[in-house]
Parts: C-alpha cells; structure tokens; sequence
C-alpha cells in the first residue's frame, strides 16, 4: 500500500482557501502615495494667525478652556482645550481644527454647538451665541470660511 500524497490529505475545500489567499496577498503592496479622500473630498488649511487673533479671544472671553468641567477633553467630549492657567494656544487650534467643516463652514461643531437651538445649533450645555448674527460667532465663521482648501 503506498502512502498518500500531502495534495492528497488537503481536502478540496482547504486548496481553494490555500488558492484564494495567494491570490489575495498577491494584490496586497505598500501604497505609494496615501489614498485620495472619500467622495473627492478636500483637505483645508486654516490660519494660525487669524485663529489668535480672531478665534482664541473669543473662546477664552466666553469661558470655553479646561476649567471645570468644560473641555478638558477625555470623557467631557472630543473638543479638548487648554486650561486658562497653562494656555497653549498651539494646541488649542489644533483641537479648533479638529471641529471644523471647511466643505460647509456653518456645519463646523465650533459653530453649531455654542449656538442656540433655536437658530440651529446643536446639543451643548452652554449656548453662548443666540443667533448666527452674534459677533463672536461671526468672527469664528470667518476664520473657517477663510480655510483654503488643498
């Protein structure tokens, strides 16, 4: 009696994943380049130096920083600040960015979460803009707006 073969104690099925995973990792390399943004999306840049001079007053003359209870990040939500004790302005934008909507600027969480509900806001403990009218809230829709895309 011979000896079966190894091709012969893989059942059938086990060659096809054998096949089909060679195939698959045959397709796999490193991409070149990072792949472009879903749906033709863009990428936007915002100015430091309008979000100092602009945006960061406005949000420490409101009380928005990582006093209390209010961003200081973790489980209080995603738009983490700097506490008013130990500003870093350099961080703070960056967090500001993170909220923003370059594709429509008034849907960016930095405008619709301090607004009033009732002029289209969203969900927030603090609304400090009654209306989209509000010089604050202008000036922040400004700095977005100014975003040039890339």
């Amino acid at each position: 009696m011979t000896k079966p073969s190894a091709r012969a104690r893989i059942p059938a099925v086990g060659w096809l994943a054998l096949l089909g995973l060679s195939g698959a990792l045959d397709g796999c390399s490193s991409p070149t380049q990072p792949a472009p943004p879903p749906s033709g999306g863009q990428s936007f840049v915002y100015s430091y130096d309008e979000f100092v001079a602009s945006v960061e007053p406005v949000l420490t003359r409101q009380g928005c920083d990582a006093n209390g209870d209010c961003h200081g990040g973790g489980i209080r939500g995603t738009f983490a600040l700097s506490p008013a004790s130990a500003k870093d302005v350099h961080f703070d934008f960056d967090q500001a960015v993170l909220q923003l909507s370059g594709a429509n600027p008034p849907s960016s969480r930095l405008l619709t979460q301090p607004l009033a509900t009732s002029a289209g806001g969203t969900p927030h403990p603090y609304k400090p803009f009654a209306s989209t009218a509000d010089s604050d809230y202008q000036a922040i829709l400004k700095w977005v707006k100014d975003g040039v895309p890339q």
